[in-house]
């Protein structure tokens, strides 16, 4: 019963503050920890498993060069910054390196 107080207590505080939920959901994905939050909900909605995706999101993020053909990663679609893995979901971490977009699509690191 108090479940379902509580419960209707916070659609109708969703109601009354839809802007400022808004405004603040907004401000969030931008902040250093809603992108980080962001990029690891992708990474497990693709299938990447990890034991610490804290660790593998601090490597992510300060890998400046392709682990394959070492070229400078940057925000440009052919250097972006990539997670490659491997698709193979028995294997308990599946991750195989940070490459750059054009070896992640050429699948440098196959198995």
């Amino acid at each position: 019963k108090n479940k379902e107080k509580r419960k209707e207590q916070m659609r109708l505080y969703n109601i009354e503050n839809k802007e400022r939920i808004k405004e603040y959901d907004k401000e969030y994905k931008q902040s250093e920890q809603g992108i980080k939050t962001r990029r690891i909900s992708k990474w497990i909605s693709r299938g990447i498993l990890c034991f610490d995706f804290d660790l593998l999101y601090d490597i992510f993020v300060k890998t400046t060069n392709c682990e394959f053909c070492n070229c400078e990663l940057n925000t440009d679609s052919r250097n972006r910054r990539c997670l490659d893995h491997n698709h193979n979901i028995t294997d308990r971490f599946n991750v195989r390196g940070v490459l750059c977009n054009s070896c992640n699509v050429k699948d440098v690191l196959k198995d």
